[in-house]
C-alpha cells in the first residue's frame, strides 16, 4: 500500500513543479482490484481502464467513489456493457461508435461525457480522428444529444526520449485550444487527457489538463 500512495505523492510533486494543475488519471489495467483501490487512499478520483471486460470482471469490487474512465479502443458492440459502469469515454475515435454511443444512452435516458481521440501518431496504424477532419467531426457528433463532448485525447509514439515527441504534445495543444475557441453549441472543450507514464511531464509542460498514469504508480504487470 504504501508503495502505491508514496508513488502517487511522488507524481503529484513533479507535477507540481512543472503546472499549476494536472489531474492524475490512475491507470489500472492489469492490476487486480485490491491494487487498484490503493490509488484512492492517496487522493486518486479517477481511474482509467482500457479492456471492456476487465472491467465488468473487477466493477463489483472497484471503490464505488472512483470515476471511471474507458481509456481504450471500444467496439460499437460493448458500449451496451458500459452504460452504468463509466463515466467518461476517453476513445471517441469515429462516428460509428458515436451513433452507437448516442443510442443506447438515448434508450437509457442518460448522456454520456465522451473526449474525442485525436490520431497523432502517423507511423502506427492507431485509433483516432485525424486533426484536419476533427472540426467537422465534433460538430456531427454535437448533434447527437446521448453524448456530451467534453474534450480531447491523444496516445503519442512510443520513444526513447520524451523529447522527441515534445512537439507532438505541442501540436496537441494547439488543436485543443482550436477546438475550443470555435465554442460549437453543446460542446466544452475542457480537457487535454495526453501523457503516461513515460512522457508525462513533457505533457504536463505542453499543456495537458490530464494524464494517464499506470506503470509509475503501479508497477509493471
Amino acid at each position: 500500500m504504501a508503495g502505491v500512495i508514496d508513488n502517487i505523492i511522488a507524481c503529484r510533486r513533479a507535477l507540481d513543479e512543472v503546472s499549476d494543475s494536472v489531474e492524475i488519471l490512475a491507470v489500472t489495467k492489469n492490476h487486480e482490484a485490491s491494487v487498484a483501490n490503493l490509488a484512492y487512499e492517496a487522493g486518486i478520483m479517477r481511474i482509467g481502464e482500457n479492456r471492456v471486460q476487465e472491467l465488468m470482471q473487477k466493477l463489483p469490487m472497484l471503490n464505488p467513489l472512483y470515476s471511471i474512465d474507458l481509456i481504450g479502443q471500444l467496439q460499437t458492440n460493448k458500449v451496451k456493457y458500459i452504460l452504468n459502469a463509466v463515466s467518461r469515454v476517453q476513445s471517441l475515435d469515429r462516428m460509428s461508435l458515436a451513433l452507437e454511443i448516442d443510442k443506447r444512452c438515448k434508450q437509457a435516458g442518460i448522456v454520456m461525457p465522451c473526449l474525442v481521440e485525436v490520431r497523432m501518431d502517423k507511423a502506427e496504424a492507431r485509433a483516432g480522428v485525424e486533426p484536419d477532419e476533427l472540426a467537422d467531426f465534433i460538430k456531427e457528433a454535437s448533434r447527437l444529444r446521448g453524448i456530451s463532448i467534453e474534450g480531447l485525447m491523444a496516445v503519442m509514439p512510443i520513444a526513447d526520449d520524451p523529447e522527441d515527441v515534445r512537439p507532438l504534445f505541442r501540436r496537441m495543444r494547439q488543436i485543443f485550444e482550436r477546438e475550443r475557441d470555435r465554442a460549437i453549441d453543446g460542446v466544452k472543450i475542457e480537457c487535454l487527457s495526453m501523457g503516461m507514464s513515460h512522457d508525462y511531464l513533457v505533457a504536463a509542460q505542453e499543456g495537458a489538463t490530464q494524464v494517464r498514469l499506470g506503470s509509475v504508480i503501479f508497477g509493471s504487470r
